[in-house]
């Protein structure tokens, strides 16, 4: 098996020989250490090894080269090897070039010279960037066949995707390999979608939980009682696990799809505190279930909790399989779901051109086409300049007449300076329309004008709604459904029997807690988040030491 490529380039040879070494020195065994002395010889080594179909792992390339500097060389090595990390060598603090090679060229971290001694400089960046590499699998074992337009094949690739199962994906319309591949098993191809194992055995029509049995996730419980239960997986559920966990607190995290809850669908996060390359969603989620795990929090995917009971001093947490749990106490960061487009036709053609997320998945279905974004949030700004990459032409629809009241500037800019993405303000979609798939949309704007226009694929991101309804009876709530702690529960609420008043955290029910978005009066935003599922943590001490 050929071993996945770092690439260095500086035209110093000195410095390019003392890299080198060091690279050799710590990588030498897992990576084949490549040099190259000017930004057109580490592109020809690029081109040889996309043309060779062997994997990058890491550009490392020095700014000042002429010729072709290191921003310039970084930015075909993006659109020739997408997959790999990237990073600038700089010879001081060249803050111009370093945001040019984030912004412009993708990169993932910039590096000072002098980096020696490499065990505090140089190693601890690259290892970071390395551990969350991941090549596309040449040849996976699990095959998915299914049809795009089907729901159900839908929902097994966000599944498969979200979790970070690596699958082959065989589209029933194209090529001859599904129907040999249905033929073998002895399936009709009305059964789709039907997932192949690597020993053979196929799974028709499989339900999330037999898919995840199936590729070795685990989500059945290990214990029957924990001291805390987190509910949902989101950066808020995995900052309350990592810390729970850390903490000598036995740990359980529960979620009914994946890890990284809606941020773990966001392409970049570029507001995040100390990634000043951004990260992805997927990085992000990655870094934080490895971390909760070394800890020995348990992660159960898909689990879905349904119900919460009280029995004094104890918490009981059902699931949708008929088990249950008890715990000493119960985060719940369950998250939000984005609201639904209640347009004639929306309903019918979701998964089939409408989507309320926008993965890698959902992208690669529509690369060339005609795309819509509906929304003016961060999460809709995201997704449009994701998309962006992929589609021919990418619309943001605006319902308000500009951005600057609901979506960071820094968004704002993306779109407004990207080619293939037009932004249309005042505008709403009124019809969605399609026989088996999305083929137009009827728009309308305020001045009254209505139009139909071509579109190949629908992405709506039109606000959010707590997941809430398996507490209803429990916790109190705002009108909005987002759930009320501390202070606003009153002194003490109906019910309440611990010898203090709620903590900042904790719902009118001792012992049970809130963290991230659905919580009342939310930031919305990803280190919010986190930081509430580590505060939820410290409340949970504190009630612990109560009871």
């Amino acid at each position: 098996m050929t071993l996945p490529t770092i690439l260095t380039v500086d035209d110093d040879r000195t410095v390019l020989a003392a890299v080198q070494a060091d690279l050799r020195e710590r990588y030498a065994e897992r990576y084949r250490i490549v040099a190259a002395g000017s930004g057109e010889e580490g592109l020809e080594v690029l081109r040889e090894l996309r043309l060779r179909d062997d994997p990058v792992a890491l550009v490392l390339a020095d700014q000042r080269m002429p010729g072709m500097t290191g921003v310039q060389l970084l930015r075909e090595a993006a659109a020739l090897h997408p997959e790999s990390k990237r990073a600038l060598l700089t010879a001081y603090a060249d803050t111009e070039a370093a945001i040019a090679a984030i912004n412009e060229a993708g990169a993932d971290h910039y590096l000072l010279k002098p980096w020696h001694p490499p065990e505090e400089r140089l190693y601890p960046v690259l290892d970071d960037l390395l551990e969350t590499w991941r090549p596309p699998p040449m040849v996976a074992d699990l095959r998915l066949i299914g049809h795009r337009w089907s729901a159900g094949s839908r929902a097994a690739r966000q599944f498969l995707a979200r979790n970070l199962v690596p699958y082959r994906w065989v589209d029933i319309e194209r090529g001859t390999d599904g129907a040999e591949l249905l033929a073998l098993a002895g399936v009709d191809a009305s059964e789709l979608p039907v997932a192949v194992l690597g020993d053979g055995t196929a799974l028709v029509q499989p339900d999330l939980v037999a898919l995840a049995e199936a590729v070795g996730l685990r989500v059945h419980a290990q214990r029957a009682t924990y001291d805390l239960v987190v509910v949902g997986a989101g950066p808020a559920g995995l900052a309350a696990g990592v810390y729970g966990a850390s903490e000598g607190l036995s740990t359980l995290v529960v979620d009914q799809t994946a890890a990284g809850g809606q941020a773990g669908t966001s392409s970049r996060i570029e507001n995040y505190l100390g990634f000043p390359a951004g990260l992805s969603g997927a990085d992000l989620t990655m870094r934080a279930r490895q971390q909760a795990s070394r800890f020995g929090a348990e992660i159960l995917v898909p689990q879905q909790a349904v119900s919460l009971t009280r029995a004094d001093p104890y918490r009981i947490v059902g699931f949708a399989d008929g088990s249950e749990v008890t715990a000493s106490a119960v985060v719940i960061a369950a998250g939000v779901d984005y609201r639904t487009l209640d347009v004639p036709g929306a309903a019918e053609l979701t998964s089939a051109g409408i989507y309320y997320a926008a993965g890698r998945a959902e992208a690669l279905d529509h690369e060339g086409g005609q795309v819509y974004v509906v929304g003016g949030g961060n999460s809709a700004g995201q997704a449009a300049m994701y998309l962006s990459a992929f589609a021919k032409q990418v619309t943001l629809l605006v319902r308000d007449a500009g951005l600057d009241a609901t979506m960071s500037r820094y968004l704002i800019d993306q779109l407004e300076h990207t080619d293939n993405v037009t932004l249309r303000y005042a505008t709403s979609v009124t019809e969605c329309k399609g026989t088996d798939h999305l083929e137009a949309l009827t728009i309308s704007t305020a001045d009254g004008t209505v139009e139909t226009v071509p579109a190949d694929g629908l992405f709506v991101f039109i606000g959010m709604a707590p997941r809430t309804d398996w507490i209803d009876d429990l916790v109190a709530r705002d009108t909005a459904g987002f759930v009320l702690t501390g202070t606003e529960v009153g002194v003490r609420p109906q019910g309440w029997n611990a010898p203090r008043p709620p903590l900042q955290l904790e719902t009118n029910v001792p012992g049970v807690f809130v963290a991230g978005d659905i919580h009342a009066g939310s930031m919305k935003r990803v280190a919010s988040a986190v930081g509430e599922g580590a505060m939820a943590v410290r409340c949970v001490h504190e009630h612990l030491a109560t009871l």
